[in-house]
């Protein structure tokens, strides 16, 4: 099956428009495999977890045989022979296996990236393929070690004793009835026929019922050495799956003697049944070597049953999930978000200019104009879910990464998430996901300490960190909590001063804990592989702030730290306050708006000659005048701002001057510097419903501005 010859411009089946298909669903069945042999419990393998992971790895062998990548067909081959002997209860599960089988699962991740045309040399793989057939075996692998669990059971294969490896027999060709229908286009049939044309390899195929179709249904006789799962694989590709079916060849079609699948002259079938000998699911016909094989033909000897049908009842709801979801591209997505971005634009356009009609009057265009809205803002939410993506397929991918961090440094942690299920734009998720990689890994290296300090501090030995997601108002709160050793006050505050960083004792702890954020500050006392060099804390910092993000510590010295991730919803529309400055409107985010108040003249301070502050409630803020900060004209240049804005962002506040507030409205954020430059204390636009651009502020600019 590797020489595939496809006729790119002919009237031939071109299998590379099925690529894509084919790479997404193997991505989905290794991360699925993965996160399943993550889970799994060594001590008590449950049937079902071994028969999932079985089913992920044989999809993805299916589909790279059907294509020709013979590496990855090969490698997964192997993983499916000791994956078959595990679920049969043949070997007994061991973390070894876990390790081996993780590591084949990136090995395969690197193959298909480089099959999809990301470059780079063929993976070598020998060591890999060794040692899973000698744990296929049964052969004795010694515990493999933390830095290269695959070298190390493949060293262990070449010191095991040989053995003599079980071949598989050879597939020779074999005669089947293939079915297809009933089919609403007989086309879909032709297709099957052309396939096989296309791809020599899969044997021959000629019609049993002259090429026209009964009862809605083709037949065919099919000759071919693949086996009855490959076959299946690639058909879906063409039709659907419950539409095909498998069938042994019986003497009714009037097939010579020894004929592929005519049965034998000296032994003619039982004419009530019509089976040949060594037919699958024949009783008594399958020599005890091959029993596994027939178990697997039987299952499509007869009537092929949908995948999802045969799904435990625990796993229907999954299964029916993943047939009724849609894969579409995202540029598709964020086109149809930036359509309804301008309808929505719209709409405020025409409620702005209709304000000052009668109603009396133009009551069905009064009523047509409120169904807009009403219709407009629903639409604009049931696009802007479409995006929203769970924080589970953020949360996927630390587990590994802790094991395998955990183990390199000898340490014991359970990984905890609570409020997977909680919701995130996608444009944030790529943005956050490394951030929360270095928090994750911090917790683990810096945070946990090692066993025997646990034990000697009266805790358990192993460490547990927690990463949780949760909505609080019109933000996402993400932390990341471990239950370790926490921060030391006094040791970041010397650190500080080592630096020469102002750090007096007076700081408060959230002072204190947000040295750490600090660029090239680190805690560490050795510089390892893991971390110490200083590098991190603060690029999280920034990348968390650039999406409208804050980051908070809380943090008790011996019992653990917490850092807590705030962040929008989305970045595509937002809540925001449009406030007033002379003939100008600015848009100030409603999450970091606190409260606003009048003020007159004499309530604000002078200090130091040129800063100005307010007093609220007895604390003392900055004042900025949005006026002077951005030039304004103002036609009536005696009137002064009389109204004051606090906003927070950052750990601080700011009161901001304004004239006057003009209400809260959803607003679709447009990006000024893709479409402009970029621009001080902004951080986006938006078009309001007059037509006119108003500015988005950023509040966590103007507070950094405030403190220098």
């Amino acid at each position: 099956m590797s020489d595939m010859n496809t006729d790119h411009g002919g009237a031939g089946i071109d299998l590379s428009q099925f690529y894509q298909v084919f790479f997404e669903e193997a991505g989905e069945n290794l991360e699925r495999m993965e996160q399943q042999l993550l889970a799994i419990d060594i001590e008590a393998a449950d049937d079902e977890e071994l028969n999932s992971i079985f089913r992920c790895a044989h999809s993805v062998k299916g589909g790279a045989a059907t294509f020709g990548f013979a590496d990855v067909a090969e490698l997964t081959h192997q993983m499916e022979t000791l994956l078959d002997r595990l679920r049969r209860h043949e070997l007994t599960p061991t973390a070894p296996m876990v390790d081996v089988l993780l590591q084949a699962g990136d090995a395969l991740r690197s193959q298909l990236a480089r099959h999809q045309g990301a470059g780079g040399d063929p993976v070598d793989t020998a060591e890999l393929l060794s040692a899973i057939r000698a744990m296929g075996a049964g052969q004795a692998a010694p515990p493999v070690a933390k830095a290269a669990p695959a070298a190390v059971a493949a060293a262990a294969v070449a010191a095991a004793p040989k053995k003599a490896e079980p071949v598989a027999p050879a597939q020779t060709a074999r005669g089947l009835e293939l079915r297809v229908g009933p089919l609403s286009d007989p086309k879909d049939a032709d297709n099957l026929v052309d396939l096989f044309k296309e791809i020599p390899d899969l044997g021959t195929i000629e019609p049993l019922d002259g090429g026209q179709a009964s009862d809605g249904m083709r037949r065919f006789k099919v000759v071919t050495n693949s086996s009855d799962s490959d076959l299946l694989d690639l058909f879906t590709f063409h039709v659907a799956r419950e539409a095909v079916s498998l069938l042994p060849l019986t003497s009714g079609f009037g097939f010579h003697d020894g004929a592929p699948g005519a049965p034998p002259a000296e032994n003619p079938p039982d004419p009530g049944f019509g089976f040949f000998d060594g037919a699958p699911g024949l009783p008594g016909s399958t020599p005890a070597a091959s029993q596994a094989s027939a178990r697997e033909e039987s299952a499509t000897a007869t009537t092929v049953v949908p995948r999802a049908a045969v799904a435990k009842p625990e796993k229907a709801a999954s299964a029916a999930l993943e047939a009724s979801t849609l894969r579409v591209s995202v540029e598709k997505v964020d086109q149809l978000i930036n359509l309804v971005g301008e309808l929505v634009i719209t709409q405020a356009m025409l409620a702005q200019n209709s304000k000052h009609i009668d109603t009396a009057l133009y009551q069905q265009l009064a009523a047509g104009l409120a169904n807009l809205d009403r219709n407009t803002r629903d639409l604009q939410e049931s696009v802007m879910s479409i995006r929203m993506i769970p924080m589970a397929t953020v949360f996927s991918r630390f587990p590994r990464m802790l094991r395998d961090l955990a183990t390199k440094l000898g340490k014991k942690v359970e990984f905890v998430t609570q409020g997977e299920a909680t919701e995130l734009d996608k444009g944030l998720v790529e943005k956050i996901t490394d951030p929360l990689t270095h928090l994750v890994r911090n917790s683990c290296d810096h945070g946990i300490e090692m066993p025997a300090d646990r034990l000697a501090n009266g805790k358990s030995e192993h460490g547990t960190i927690t990463l949780s997601a949760s909505h609080q108002g019109g933000s996402i709160v993400i932390e990341v909590r471990d239950d370790g050793r926490g921060l030391s006050r006094q040791k970041l505050i010397n650190k500080a001063r080592q630096r020469g960083i102002d750090a007096p004792d007076s700081m408060t702890d959230a002072e204190v804990w947000g040295l750490i954020f600090e660029p090239g500050f680190s805690t560490a006392d050795v510089v390892t592989d893991v971390s110490g060099r200083g590098v991190g804390m603060d690029v999280v910092k920034k990348n968390i702030t650039a999406v409208g993000g804050t980051v908070e510590i809380e943090s008790a010295e011996g019992y653990g730290m917490r850092v807590s991730v705030r962040l929008p919803l989305t970045l595509a529309i937002m809540d925001g306050m449009s406030v007033g400055i002379g003939d100008e409107v600015y848009i100030l985010p409603l999450s970091s708006v606190v409260e606003s108040f009048q003020v007159s003249q004499h309530t604000i301070k002078t200090i130091g000659g040129s800063g100005r502050v307010v007093e609220v409630r007895g604390d003392y803020m900055p004042v900025m005048d949005l006026e002077q900060l951005f030039n304004v004209p103002r036609a009536d240049a005696e009137k002064a701002a009389a109204i004051m804005v606090v906003v927070e962002a950052d750990g601080g506040r700011v009161a901001l001057l304004v004239d006057e507030l003009l209400g809260q409205q959803q607003v679709v954020v447009k990006n000024l510097e893709a479409n402009y430059r970029k621009v001080d204390d902004v951080s986006g636009a938006t078009i309001m419903g007059d037509g006119r651009v108003a500015l988005i502020l950023d509040v966590g600019s103007m507070v950094r501005r405030s403190r220098h």
